[in-house]
């Protein structure tokens, strides 16, 4: 579907962190893990993202976080930074098969801008009845939707979070990363695992996966790049 959309509201989740919660156009429907390309033009210029989604529906509201790099930061990701409740953006989609199906178990390894795709299935599975664990290796020593995760760990669920920036020796994930991950998974055939991430974490996780005895095949992985 492509749409035109009017942001709602835009709200720092953590550091170099913004959630930007927009109306859901007629008919939309999309599950937690999809993602959509959102574009906007600035001077006379048109940008493009994909961003995962990140609420738990989309019913009446969509939810994208994203995470703005200072070092890194163009016109489109300043924009997306300063956004305003009524402004317009477009979007197309919802793309990708990596996405939460309402199993019984959801475990899901989470580095960086992994943590958007986290929270909204950690906030599904536990709203259907369903647990979730989440391993999240944050790349700033304030994890990005900190009082999600708390809220979720709160109803009994299992979240571990590491920060790179405190834990790590590789700059990727720190060496309590596989027996977390380990500590987790239970193998049982209602268990669906995710990972998302970049490259770096993605490799570092689907080792942890093996090393689990668990085959990184049967996981559903959404490599950012």
């Amino acid at each position: 579907m492509d749409a035109t959309v009017t942001v709602k509201e835009a709200q720092s989740v953590g550091p170099q962190t913004v959630t930007i919660t927009m109306q859901s156009p007629p008919a939309f429907t999309a599950k937690p893990g999809q993602f959509l390309r959102v574009t906007a033009t600035i001077d006379d210029e048109e940008y493009a993202r994909f961003y995962t989604i990140s609420s738990p529906d989309v019913e009446e509201t969509i939810e994208i976080t994203v995470g703005i790099d200072p070092s890194d930061a163009g016109p489109f990701s300043q924009y997306l930074a300063d956004i305003e409740s009524g402004s317009k953006l477009s979007i197309a989609g919802p793309f990708g098969q990596h996405y939460y199906e309402d199993s019984d178990r959801a475990v899901v390894l989470a580095g960086g801008p992994g943590i958007g795709p986290a929270v909204g299935i950690g906030d599904a599975a536990d709203a259907a009845g369903n647990e979730v664990a989440i391993v999240y290796v944050s790349e700033t020593a304030t994890p990005a939707h900190r009082p999600r995760l708390n809220a979720l760990a709160d109803a009994g669920n299992n979240v571990t979070i590491f920060t790179t920036a405190s834990d790590s020796q590789s700059g990727i994930v720190p060496p309590e990363f596989d027996d977390a991950v380990a500590d987790i998974i239970t193998g049982v055939s209602t268990e669906q695992t995710f990972v998302y991430g970049f490259e770096g974490f993605i490799e570092a996780a689907t080792d942890a996966l093996e090393s689990a005895s668990i085959n990184p095949d049967e996981a559903k992985i959404e490599n950012f790049g």
